[in-house]
This record gives C-alpha cells, sequence and structure tokens, in this order.
C-alpha cells in the first residue's frame, strides 16, 4: 500500500507519461527537485527518510527494466539518490525503569499483560496482537512467531512476519509463562486456541503507555521501544549480537549495526592482550639468546 501511495501521488504525475527508455538522470534530477519542494502532511517539507524511500520505488522500477527488458542504463541510479535514513535517537528502558511502570500497569490486566510480552520477548507489536493461545507451548516454555496483525482499510489483515528471519520460536522465562496463563484464565472466558489474546489497536497501546509512564515517573518511550529495551538489556548482560538476532527476528550484522554503540568497546582489551603477548614473546628470544651465551 505504501508503494503504490508513492507511484499513485510522487512519480505517476511527473513521469507517468514517458517512456522509461526516454527518461534521462538530468530527468530524474528535475523531478527530484520538484519532490523535495512539495509539503508533507505537517506543511514541512517531506522527511529525508520518506524522500529516500521515494527514490528508491523509482529505481527499483528501473532495474526491473533492465533486467527484464534490456534498459541499457538506470537513471536514477546515474542522478544519485535523494534525501538519506535518519538515525533517530533509540531510546530504552532500564529494567528498573521498567518495572516500575509495570508495577502501575497492573490494574489494568491485559494492558499488563501485553507489556510483558513486550518487554521480556522483545517482539514487534504487529506480532503481539497476532498472538493466539496455541502459540505459547507452555510445557517447553517457547513461543512462536509465525504471523503478524496489522488493520488496514478498517479490515483485521493476518500476514506472515516482517522478514523470513521473524519466523521463528524463542525461549521465555518460566515467570512469563506463569503469567501468561494467568492472563488466559483470568481475562478470558472459553477462548479459542486461535483467538487473538490481545485484541487491542495501536492507539490504545500507545495510550497506556503514555499514562502508564506519567504514573510510574519513568522517561516516555514510544512502544516499539520495548523492543530496544529488550535487545540493550540482553546486550548489558552479554549475549552475542547472532544470539539476539535469532531471538528478535534479525540477523546478527543488523543487531551489531543497529546497536553497535551499546556492545562493550573491546578496543583497549583488544591492545593490552596484543602488547602481553608481544611482551611474552621478546622474554621467550631474551631468555634463549642468555641460555645460548
Amino acid at each position: 500500500m505504501t508503494k503504490e501511495s508513492i507511484f499513485e501521488s510522487k512519480i505517476l504525475p511527473y513521469l507517468g507519461k514517458r517512456k522509461l527508455s526516454d527518461i534521462t538522470a538530468k530527468d530524474v534530477v528535475d523531478w527530484q527537485n520538484t519532490i523535495m519542494k512539495l509539503p508533507g502532511t505537517d506543511g514541512k517539507t517531506l522527511s529525508p527518510t520518506y524522500m529516500k524511500t521515494i527514490h528508491n520505488q523509482l529505481s527499483a522500477l528501473f532495474n526491473h527494466a533492465m533486467k527484464y527488458y534490456d534498459l541499457r542504463v538506470n537513471p536514477a541510479q546515474k542522478a544519485g539518490n535523494m534525501g538519506k535514513e535518519e538515525n533517530k535517537e533509540m531510546k530504552f528502558w532500564t529494567k528498573e525503569e521498567y518495572q516500575k511502570f509495570a508495577e502501575v500497569m497492573m490494574d489494568r490486566p491485559i494492558f499488563y499483560y501485553a507489556f510483558e510480552v513486550l518487554y521480556w520477548t522483545g517482539i514487534r507489536e504487529g506480532e503481539l496482537f497476532a498472538l493466539t493461545p496455541e502459540d505459547f507451548d507452555f510445557e517447553n516454555r517457547t513461543l512462536r512467531i509465525n504471523k503478524s496483525y496489522q488493520r488496514l482499510k478498517g479490515k483485521d489483515v493476518i500476514t506472515t512476519p516482517k522478514t523470513p528471519n521473524s519466523n521463528r520460536t524463542i525461549a521465555i522465562p518460566e515467570f512469563l509463562c506463569e503469567e501468561m496463563k494467568d492472563c488466559l484464565s483470568q481475562c478470558y472466558y472459553n477462548i479459542q486456541p486461535t483467538d487473538r489474546i490481545f485484541p487491542l489497536s495501536k492507539h490504545s497501546l500507545c495510550r497506556a503507555m503514555e499514562s502508564g509512564s506519567e504514573a510510574a515517573g519513568v522517561p516516555r518511550i514510544r512502544v516499539h521501544d520495548l523492543r530496544h529495551s529488550h535487545v540493550s538489556f540482553l546486550i548489558n548482560k552479554g549475549f552475542s549480537a547472532f544470539e539476539i538476532g535469532k531471538r528478535v527476528g534479525h540477523g546478527g550484522d543488523k543487531i551489531t549495526y543497529r546497536y553497535a554503540h551499546l556492545f562493550p568497546n573491546k578496543q583497549s582489551e583488544m591492545a593490552d592482550f596484543l602488547n602481553r603477548e608481544w611482551n611474552a614473546a621478546e622474554e621467550k628470544d631474551e631468555g634463549g639468546e642468555a641460555n645460548v651465551s
């Protein structure tokens, strides 16, 4: 839907009557200059991230034509990208901050259990909303993530997870198993194995988090930042990027890239190690020469 909207509002009105083979790099630059002046919904210019997304959709169209229809060159690539991916500040709660928040949420059980799952598993909101009782294996203490929920055009839509890595089964702590057993027995009457456990909306979850944060006296963060909180907590406890990536549905390289600033800096430790190795080699050489003489 996002791609369709970009083509209909940002590409076709300006380039829709042109043959792909007739569009030059200069035409793309002229188009970029027009797009960069367009106002967004807030009246300001479009964000750098969104402008980059728009350009990427046009470039993908030319790449498709090169691969299947023998277009010789991608003029969008020659023109260069517009905008850039913004490095947004990554916010997260410490375990102590989360526990203060969770305590004030206990009088709102359905939200309390939802936040418990988000913080202690690191799953995405859409994955949370799609969870059903049959996804929990309490005997083996695992949680299966194989679907995601969205509300699109007034309809409930269940899709596969965001990426292939997102289709996963993760181990969950014993206390969370017990809490979810309580959730299923307290919050529902005769819930079926395939019924959604958390029939909430993003808006209601966000509002609950805002009010809970204020009541608990902790910094306000986004619901998605609970995922960052889970990752940062595991990094702080010494788990590797590969292990964390498998848990949250990312490759280890992406965890390393996105959370590099949270991993301990081992540079000084490496330098000290190399220094000790060099000194040991020198002492061995000196000892050997002394023995020979």
